[in-house]
C-alpha cells in the first residue's frame, strides 16, 4: 500500500461497503435479519485490503452469521455491537494468523468496522422498539377484546340468573307434589342441569368481574400450601414433582381469600392436566417493591403462537369435548383483574409454558 492510487483504492472499497451497507439496512425485513447481517458480512469481506482472504464473524443476542472460512484463530479487529448503550454482540474482521499480523490492518479498516457496527447496533435497536410496539398492541387488541367480551357475559349472566331460578324452583316444587318415581327422577334431572347451568353463569360473572368479593388482608403462603395438599392426588397420579420457593414467608396481600384460592387451583390444576407423566411443575413467589408474583410453570407442550391471545376468552379450550368448559382461565383472568393485578404467560424453556401473576402490594 505505497502508491496514491492504491490508497484510492481502498477508500472507494470502504466508502462503496458502507453504501451497500446502508442499503442492506433501509430494505431490512425485521423478520429475517439474519440474511441481512449475512449480506453486511460479504459487504465487510469486500472491503478490505486483502479481501481473497478476508474472513468475517457477526454475533448478536439472537443471530449469528460468518463467511464461508472463518475460524476461531483468526488475526482479528474487533468492534462492539451496542444496543441501547449495551454491549449486545461484536463483529469480527480476520486474516489467517500464519501469514498476518495486527500490523497488516489499515486504521481505516478499523474506523470502518466501528461504522458499521454502529448501524448495526442502531438497525437492532430499531427492532426491539417495532417488536416492543406489536407486543404493546397485541396486549391492548386482548384487552379490549376481553373487556367487550366481560361486559356481554355480565348482560348474559344476568339475563340467565332469573330463568334458571325458576326452573330450579318450579322443578322443587313439582317433585314434592308428585309421587311418580320416574317422573322425580325425571325432575331431579332437570335440577341438577340448572344447578351445572347456575355454576356456569357464576363463573361467567367471576369472568364479568361482577360477583361480591370479601377483600382482606391475607397471609399468601399458607394459602399457597393448602391448595398444594389439596391437589396431592392429582400430582401423585401422573407421578409429577411439584418445587416451590417463597421469597418471604410471611408475604401478606389484599383479596378475597376463596377468589385467591381458586386462582390458584385453577392455574395448578391446569399445570397439571398438560404436564407429561413424571414432570416438574414449579411454583414460585417471589416479591418486589411494588408488586408479588406467583409463577406457574409446566413442562407441557406448551401454548401456540395463533392462540396465545384466546387462552383468557371464555368458552375457550384446548382440551377434548366433556373435560373442561372453557370458563377455567376466563374465571382466573376475572378475578385477577378486580383484585387490581394481571395474568400473563410466556413459554417455559425448554417446553412447556409459565403463568405470572402479579398483585399489587399492600
Amino acid at each position: 500500500m505505497n502508491t496514491a492510487e492504491d490508497k484510492l483504492k481502498e477508500r472507494v472499497k470502504e466508502l462503496t461497503c458502507l453504501y451497500e451497507v446502508t442499503s442492506i439496512i433501509v430494505n431490512s425485513d425485521y423478520d429475517q435479519l439474519d440474511a441481512s447481517l449475512e449480506a453486511i458480512a460479504y459487504c465487510l469481506k469486500r472491503a478490505w485490503q486483502f479481501e481473497n482472504v478476508t474472513e468475517v464473524f457477526l454475533k448478536t443476542k439472537e443471530y449469528q452469521v460468518q463467511t464461508d472460512d472463518f475460524i476461531p484463530d483468526m488475526v482479528t479487529l474487533v468492534s462492539k455491537i451496542k444496543v441501547f448503550n449495551k454491549i449486545e454482540g461484536e463483529v469480527l474482521v480476520g486474516y489467517p494468523s500464519g501469514t498476518y499480523t495486527k500490523q497488516d490492518f489499515l486504521i481505516e479498516e478499523q474506523t470502518l468496522l466501528n461504522n458499521v457496527a454502529l448501524a448495526i447496533g442502531n438497525l437492532m435497536e430499531r427492532k426491539q422498539i417495532r417488536d416492543s410496539e406489536a407486543i404493546t398492541r397485541r396486549q391492548m387488541e386482548r384487552t379490549d377484546r376481553l373487556h367487550i367480551l366481560g361486559e356481554i357475559t355480565a348482560g348474559i349472566a344476568h339475563e340467565l340468573n332469573t330463568p334458571l331460578a325458576n326452573i330450579l324452583g318450579f322443578a322443587e316444587l313439582l317433585s314434592e307434589k308428585i309421587t311418580d318415581k320416574e317422573t322425580v327422577r325425571d325432575l331431579e334431572k332437570i335440577m341438577d342441569s340448572a344447578i351445572f347451568s347456575r355454576e356456569i353463569v357464576k363463573k361467567l360473572m367471576f369472568f364479568a368481574c361482577e360477583m361480591p368479593q370479601e377483600m382482606k388482608t391475607v397471609k399468601l403462603i399458607p394459602i399457597v400450601i393448602s391448595v398444594i395438599k389439596l391437589l396431592e392426588p392429582s400430582l401423585r397420579s401422573k407421578h409429577l414433582k411439584l418445587t416451590k420457593a417463597f421469597d418471604n414467608e410471611n408475604i401478606e396481600l389484599r383479596a378475597d381469600t376463596v377468589q385467591l384460592t381458586q386462582v390458584l387451583f385453577n392455574l395448578i390444576m391446569n399445570a397439571i392436566y398438560y404436564s407429561p407423566e413424571g414432570g416438574t411443575i414449579t411454583v414460585h413467589v417471589l416479591e418486589t417493591e411494588s408488586h408479588i408474583s406467583i409463577e406457574i410453570s409446566d413442562e407441557g407442550k406448551g401454548i401456540p403462537n395463533e392462540l396465545e391471545d384466546k387462552v383468557f376468552e371464555p368458552f375457550f379450550t384446548t382440551k377434548p369435548i366433556g373435560e373442561g368448559s372453557g370458563l377455567g382461565l376466563s374465571v382466573v383472568h376475572g378475578i385477577i383483574t378486580s383484585h387490581k393485578g394481571k395474568i400473563e404467560h410466556k413459554s417455559n424453556i425448554p417446553k412447556g409454558t409459565i403463568f405470572t401473576v402479579d398483585f399489587p402490594k399492600l
